[in-house]
């Protein structure tokens, strides 16, 4: 049996892949790292539409990259993910998951039949009928899944976990003095956005909403009649630039910012609701990571946003990176390293 873990993150255009080793220690070390590009009509935010061409995507994937264990750890955290905060009698955690589908189709969008189901438990307390444990509801469209873990399995490896990104993220970057007190990560990807809520680096609180950074690319596009490439361009060259843009430019800054500001408004509700519900919490800072976080401009935004203190970590700092490893790709493509990395991280296998 293999000894290290692969953790694959299925993104919008990219499948990222991260091979841990000593995932229980404090300092994980980073055995290898590798990205590459999928068409895009095979991937569709986060959900495989083309069975065979992502398998065999996955198969370059492998052979390029060299990795040593076709165990895998796939995640998942797109529309078709709901996290909801759940109490539910105090019994053995077994027990809990057993009866999560006659508690909680309230809850859900989609019959229970179709959901795959999960509880992380957070803490116990006591109800007026007795003791109840505190925690958090998974459920993700179980068509969207299985597409996902059929192509793994047709590429010739061994899915053996599904877990949820944001999970994932609070291991890769809420650790040690970064997950000190209480604190929101917010990460920001291509098509959502992970907002994480921990203390002490345990998860309490999770929320996905439905943006991330592509969403400016589109508008660009699609105000500026320019193609995708260059409007990605115009975003990373702008940022949320706000003085000294010509009057040709307006129009690109306008709409960066129009968009952006979006984002921003969903992520200050989504945290006020936060606290509007935890009145016994206080929220002390806020994370930003993930390829959107890297618009000029948008740590300072969602500090005015929030009106809380708002840092960079930096996505290494978890890992020790061997020498196997492609450091060059590791280093360039730094923001795209804690997903894949957090889940091999939290592997069972």
């Amino acid at each position: 049996m293999a000894s290290t873990i692969v953790g694959l993150d299925i993104g919008n255009g990219v499948i990222r892949a991260a091979e841990i080793a000593d995932a229980t220690k404090s300092r994980p070390t980073l055995l290898r790292y590798h990205s590459i590009a999928v068409p895009s009509s095979a991937i569709q935010r986060g959900e495989v539409l083309e069975q065979g061409t992502v398998a065999s995507v996955l198969k370059q994937l492998w052979s390029s990259a060299g990795f040593k264990s076709k165990k895998v750890v796939l995640g998942m955290g797109n529309q078709r993910v709901m996290v909801r905060d759940v109490t539910v009698p105090a019994m053995p955690l077994a027990q809990i998951k057993e009866s999560l589908p006659f508690q909680v189709q309230e809850l859900l969008p989609v019959p229970v039949a179709d959901a795959l189901l999960d509880f992380y438990p957070i803490s116990g307390g006591r109800s007026e009928s007795g003791d109840v444990i505190n925690g958090l509801l998974v459920a993700a469209v179980k068509d969207a899944v299985l597409r996902n873990v059929e192509a793994v399995q047709e590429a010739g490896l061994d899915p053996v976990e599904v877990d949820l990104i944001p999970f994932a993220l609070s291991r890769a970057i809420l650790a040690g003095q970064e997950g000190k007190g209480t604190v929101a990560l917010v990460h920001i990807g291509a098509v959502t956005t992970s907002v994480i809520v921990a203390r002490d680096g345990v998860p309490q609180f999770v929320r996905i909403i439905q943006n991330g950074g592509d969403d400016v690319t589109t508008a660009l596009v699609q105000r500026l009649g320019i193609e995708t490439a260059q409007a990605d361009q115009v975003k990373r060259g702008f940022g949320l630039a706000a003085e000294g843009v010509s009057p040709d430019w307006r129009p690109a800054v306008d709409t960066i910012a129009s968009v952006t500001g979006d984002l921003l408004d969903s992520v200050r509700n989504t945290l006020s609701f936060y606290m509007n519900t935890r009145t016994d919490s206080r929220l002390e800072r806020v994370l930003v990571s993930g390829g959107g976080s890297q618009l000029s401009g948008l740590p300072q935004a969602l500090a005015e946003a929030t009106r809380l203190p708002v840092g960079v970590p930096d996505p290494l700092s978890r890992f020790n990176v061997a020498k196997s490893a492609d450091v060059a790709r590791v280093r360039t493509e730094s923001f795209g390293v804690p997903v894949a990395a957090g889940l091999a991280m939290g592997s069972k296998a």
